[in-house]
């Protein structure tokens, strides 16, 4: 089992930055990918990025390309995600995400959730 805890969400002002953390524990991460998703409010949840295991290799949604950045931290049992430029579009639930093997972009495919963080962008 994995257990994944997010943090960093908050409100802010668009135009503005945030740093989403996500720590990981219950077992070794070998060969797992780390996501993050957001679910909008009435909305279905969504790919935002995700890093392999592998040499780090990152996908992002077109829809933050340029704009946020994930990455992983020394130990390979944290993800991050920053967020600069934020537009009130953004606005969601971060959840972060792990699944084995390689990065996939539907949510149904990966095996583990932490329970989420609000992110509130005001115009």
């Amino acid at each position: 089992q994995v257990q994944l805890v997010e943090s960093g969400g908050g409100l802010v002002q668009a135009g503005g930055s945030l740093r989403l953390s996500c720590a990981a524990s219950g077992r070794t991460l070998s060969g797992h990918a780390m996501a993050w998703f957001r679910q909008p409010p009435g909305k279905e949840r969504e790919f935002v990025a995700a890093v392999s295991w592998i040499d780090d290799w990152t996908s992002y949604a077109d829809s933050v390309k340029g704009r946020f950045t994930i990455s992983r931290g020394n130990a390979k049992n944290t993800v991050y995600l920053q967020m600069k430029s934020l537009k009130p579009e953004d606005t969601a639930v971060y959840y972060c995400a792990v699944k084995t093997g390689p990065i996939y972009y539907t949510s149904r495919e990966y095996d583990y959730w932490g329970q989420g963080t609000q992110v509130t962008v005001s115009s």
